[in-house]
């Protein structure tokens, strides 16, 4: 580390211009290209899959995205409507990639049964058109979507409202980015400058985070024409990128800061900042990197995407920590100081390594009463993980967008004029090979009329091959509430088999909502395995790094504790509702890949305080055998940094929790809330209390196993470290 330390302070121009070279070619690149984002989910093998797969053959018209088109009269019925309704219709049936349109107003002349009678409500004030595309979503271009609403809207006015729901429509107005971004990123000025007193100082940080984003968005945009990357992966990237980008490049300007403070050179400060703090980055990124790496292991296609997006992101912020930081402080020199810092050193000379202040006498504090602290933390984090125990797991739908959105007021509008069934159908879908399979069909219609949870029951529809037969099934309560869940289980368990015990007929109940409940299913039971998985890992890294048995075990358990009181949080306010509306977000079901994702990350950023807080701590055991000594050295050394750079990831964190993305808000509320938790909970109480507790033991390893793990000290110079 010292040599790539003293390679990019000494030739700085030439690290400097490299990474402008570096971002320019990027963004160059990624803007010349585009990108190619889209959510898509592959879970083959499962009922809704296999509906899916009858439906593709069978009815094509019917096997892409169904959307709707609502419209909603102010004043009289729509009747007086429908000639103009049916003309801009008509046209859109004629767009690309529409397969069909199903208009809400039945000929007057037709005397069977019309596919559209559902649509229309029995006060007449509201109805909707169903838009079925060739394609699902996710597959669908912008600009063909697009289409349907410019033509759509020409029927808007005073008299009309038009609104579109659906997952096409959706993916049209859903957020790019955060609106109050700016503010997180103005609050983190704030605090690093409370922190540093320097404006030199608070500017490197936050600049070599914003400069790393910026290559690594490029970067991203570029990786999604390889792999499958979802759509909200850059807004992601970003605020996983600016929290750990921003810390990182704390710790080390603060280690510079101290050095330059005790009378090293400038030169030597920064290469001694590096070669300590900058060994414990590099470790903390690499383990951020190998949680978030984890998720290719569960074999999804749209995991395996934003875990690479999300660790090429942390990658790239870490190597900029590393050696654009360096070059930059070079040219600051000692202008990361303070004025008064700068005047109090020519005047008093070095200060002392040793930490005096509020951190310290904490720490003293901590050392005398570390069994009750212990109890008092952990009883906090058990009464934030009281809601984890409610969990349902699902993906929200359109009833959890504002509250002023075209697509909730669409979805609002269907639930009032036809029920809330009416946003989420389920589709009945049959394989036809025979009459007893056809009798079987129907047979099944009339089991399902007035069963429990189910509002209406479709005739029985042959494709136009007669292989196929299709059933729609609306529920009484919507696609996100958990009694549809239960429903779909209750169809496919019950129902069914009841009626084709005799026939073997293959039936499978699918649509979006069936799509949606077996893809949370499906990662719902891989989350086991994901967490043994980085639990395993993150053991073995900190055991190579601090020779310690029971330092990894008790890191893990308070990531596990971490995890729980932030999933708590999460569950709290975007499923209870518990202040959602102040963030612009319904209640609902949590997002299914959520867990994983935000496992891998927080065991990351866990790991982060850890390697941080303890490598301070190892130093001082290395050179005193004194533990309890080197918990209350390490704790008040690392105290004040660990809480600024906690500060500064909650004010990125929780800036992207309001006015954005749902899923990106519940990232935002999970994160910032264990942030907070983890600095001042767990790493500023319940660890160092159980070091006290502990004793001897933190640092004790099988003479066999210390001869079988590979040595790597994440400090630079265990023997001669200055502090």
């Amino acid at each position: 580390m010292k040599s790539l330390a003293r390679l990019c302070v000494r030739r700085r121009w030439i690290v400097l211009g490299s990474w402008i070279v570096l971002f320019i070619g990027i963004n160059i690149a990624s803007f010349s290209i585009g990108s190619n984002y889209s959510n898509t989910f592959s879970f083959a093998g499962t009922n809704s899959v296999h509906a899916l797969h009858l439906l593709q053959g069978g009815f094509k018209s019917k096997s892409g995205d169904a959307d709707q088109i609502v419209f909603d009269v102010t004043s009289g019925t729509l009747a007086s409507h429908e000639k103009a309704i049916d003309a801009t219709l008509a046209k859109i049936g004629k767009l690309p990639e529409v397969a069909i349109v199903t208009s809400p107003f039945c000929p007057t002349s037709s005397t069977s049964f019309c596919a559209g009678s559902t649509q229309m409500s029995k006060s007449g004030k509201i109805a909707f058109a169903t838009v079925n595309f060739f394609k699902q979503a996710q597959y669908l271009k912008k600009s063909d979507v697009q289409a349907v609403v410019t033509e759509a809207e020409t029927l808007r006015s005073s008299a009309l409202q038009v609104n579109f729901g659906g997952n096409a429509f959706g993916q049209l107005t859903s957020p790019t980015g955060s609106p109050d971004e700016g503010i997180g990123l103005l609050a983190t000025a704030v605090v690093l400058f409370l922190a540093f007193g320097s404006l030199f100082a608070m500017l490197l940080p936050l600049g070599v985070a914003l400069f790393a984003i910026g290559i690594a968005t490029g970067a991203t945009t570029l990786l999604s024409h390889g792999l499958a990357i979802a759509n909200f992966a850059p807004i992601l990237g970003s605020l996983i990128g600016l929290g750990v980008g921003i810390d990182y490049a704390l710790f080390i300007v603060t280690r510079s800061r101290q050095n330059l403070r005790q009378g090293m050179s400038v030169e030597d400060a920064i290469i001694t900042a590096v070669d300590t703090s900058g060994r414990a980055v590099l470790f903390a990124g690499a383990t951020v990197c190998v949680a978030l790496l984890g998720m290719l292991i569960l074999g999804f296609s749209f995991l395996v995407g934003l875990g690479v997006a999300a660790a090429l992101t942390v990658f790239i912020t870490m190597m900029a920590s590393l050696t654009l930081l360096p070059s930059l402080l070079a040219f600051q020199k000692m202008r990361v100081l303070s004025r008064r810092e700068r005047r109090k050193l020519a005047a008093s000379g070095p200060e002392a390594a040793l930490v005096q202040g509020g951190w310290r006498r904490w720490a003293d504090f901590v050392g005398k009463r570390p069994r009750t602290l212990s109890a008092l933390a952990l009883l906090t984090i058990a009464i934030f993980s009281i809601p984890l125990f409610s969990l349902h797991l699902g993906l929200s739908d359109q009833g959890s967008d504002p509250a002023t959105s075209t697509t909730r007021l669409a979805y609002d509008q269907i639930a009032q004029g036809f029920g809330p069934g009416f946003n989420g159908p389920l589709l009945v879908v049959g394989s036809i090979h025979n009459v007893s399979d056809k009798v079987a069909m129907r047979k099944l219609d009339n089991v399902l009329q007035g069963k429990p949870g189910i509002a209406k029951v479709s005739p029985v529809v042959l494709s136009p091959t007669g292989t196929v037969a299709l059933i729609t099934v609306v529920a009484t309560t919507s696609p996100q509430d958990l009694k549809t869940s239960q429903l779909i289980t209750a169809l496919r368990d019950t129902y069914v088999p009841e009626v084709t015990a005799e026939t073997h007929t293959q039936v499978f109940v699918g649509g979006q909502t069936a799509l949606s409940n077996d893809f949370s299913n499906v990662l719902d039971s891989k989350i086991p395995l994901f967490i043994s998985v980085i639990v395993i890992l993150g053991c073995l890294l900190l055991m190579v790094a601090f020779r310690s048995v029971l330092i990894p075990l008790t890191a893990a358990i308070m990531n596990l504790l971490a995890v729980a009181a932030s999933f708590g949080l999460v569950v709290a306010v975007f499923q209870w509702g518990w202040g959602s509306s102040l963030i612009g977000s319904g209640s609902g079901p949590i997002e299914s890949f959520l867990p994983i994702i935000m496992i891998a990350i927080l065991f990351g950023l866990s790991m982060d305080y850890q390697v941080f807080l303890v490598s301070r701590m190892h130093e001082e055991w290395v050179n005193t055998g004194d533990n309890e000594g080197a918990v209350i050295h390490g704790q008040a050394n690392t105290g004040r940094v660990i809480s600024a750079a906690a500060l500064v990831m909650i004010c990125v964190f929780l800036a992207f929790a309001v006015g954005g993305e749902r899923i990106i808000a519940e990232f935002g509320i999970g994160l910032g809330g264990a942030v907070l938790m983890d600095a001042f909970i767990l790493r500023t109480v319940l660890v160092p209390s159980l070091m006290h507790f502990f004793g001897k033991a933190n640092w004790w390893m099988p003479k066999w196993l210390d001869r079988a793990v590979p040595h790597l000290a994440v400090e630079a110079n265990e023997e001669s470290a200055a502090i």
